[in-house]
Order: C-alpha cells, then structure tokens, then sequence
C-alpha cells in the first residue's frame, strides 16, 4: 500500500494590513479628545503611529472572526514611553500607552459586550490579569511592561480564544471588533505608539 502524507497550512485571517491598506478599513471613535492615528513609515514599511495627549480614542475595525477556526491573535508593536506611577487597577489609572483589544457581543444592544485588553502597562507586572476599573464586562492582560523594551519592536502572539474560557469560564465562538487605543486622559501624560500588521492565523 501506497502511503502518502500532507501537509495542513496554518490558515490566516488578515485583520489589518497597515502596510498595504493604510487605515482605509479602520474608523475612529472619541471618548475623550482625539487620540491621533496615521499611518508612517518605519524601516521602509507603513506602520500605524499613535499619540495621545490627554486624550482616548480608538482605531477600531468592526469584523467577525471565528476563534473556533483562528484562535490566535498576532500583532507587532512598540511604545515610545511609559507612564509612571500609575495605578492601572483604578479608573484614575485606566491608560496605556498601548493597548489592542478584541470584543464579543452577546446580544443585539450596545452594552451586551464582553472585551479583553491586552495591554502594553506601565507598572502592572507582565502577565496580571484584572478587571477593568470601569466595567467587569472588560479583562486587561499586562501583555507588556514597564520600559525595558521601550522604542522597541515587539512581536506577539495570544490565544484569544483559551483567554475568553478562561475570563468567562465558558467557550467564546466568535469575535466582533478589533481595536486599537493609545490613551492617556486620565493622566493627562502625552504617549506614544505603534502598531504593525495584525492577523488571526489556526497556529
């Protein structure tokens, strides 16, 4: 009998194509002031730059993703500074000079929303898992922390699905958003970020 073996390829699920798209399939939305998003050039290759100055808005991309299919979430990004001082567990806290988050709605109305953050923190240690200061409906994840790596390029990798189980204690199917934020109203500190190509892939 003749044997024969193939190969699977890790599917992949574009998200955002910074490099090649530019922002053309991302809105923003203000919670306060102007969180300014545009795209630059880093070592020849479009990247999305954020800064803030005491402001909070975000760079979202509404797109349903099965977690079933493309479980992990993949991105590159890196912070210019931190935010000293801060205590990421209180709303007076609540900014990042990076973060990107996912969102899956269980129901028709806006508040029907269950959210992880992961987060690029300042003084959370690597690794913390807490509710957000405004809502239990949110997780941040310190994915990153502290200036080690400020100024440098970072690549990263979460599956998204395994941390919805475990933040809900029950399977997660799908995702609805995407968005990226650099904030820092609360602080009123001024931050800034980038942000590479982001996709789903099966592996």
């Amino acid at each position: 009998m003749l044997l024969s073996s193939c190969s699977v390829l890790a599917e992949t699920l574009p998200v955002g194509n910074f490099s090649s798209e530019g922002m053309d399939r991302w809105q923003t939305h203000s919670f306060r002031g102007e969180t300014n998003y545009r795209t630059v050039i880093r070592d020849g290759i479009p990247v999305v730059h954020a800064e803030s100055s005491g402001a909070a808005s975000v760079l979202f991309r509404e797109l349903r993703v099965d977690l079933d299919k493309t479980p992990y979430l993949n991105w590159r990004w890196q912070v210019h500074n931190t935010i000293p001082g801060l205590d990421e567990r209180t709303k007076h806290g609540d900014d990042y000079p990076a973060r990107i988050y996912v969102v899956t709605r269980n129901g028709l109305l806006p508040w029907q929303t269950k959210a992880i953050n992961y987060v690029w923190a300042s003084t959370l240690p690597k690794e913390t898992r807490w509710k957000s200061a405004f809502t239990d409906s949110s997780l941040m994840i310190a994915v990153r922390s502290g200036d080690s790596e400020v100024n440098t390029w970072v690549d990263e990798k979460r599956n998204v699905k395994a941390d919805f189980a475990r933040f809900l204690g029950r399977p997660v199917h799908y995702i609805d958003l995407i968005a990226l934020m650099s904030d820092s109203d609360n602080s009123g500190i001024k931050v800034s970020a980038e942000y590479g190509d982001i996709h789903f892939s099966s592996e």
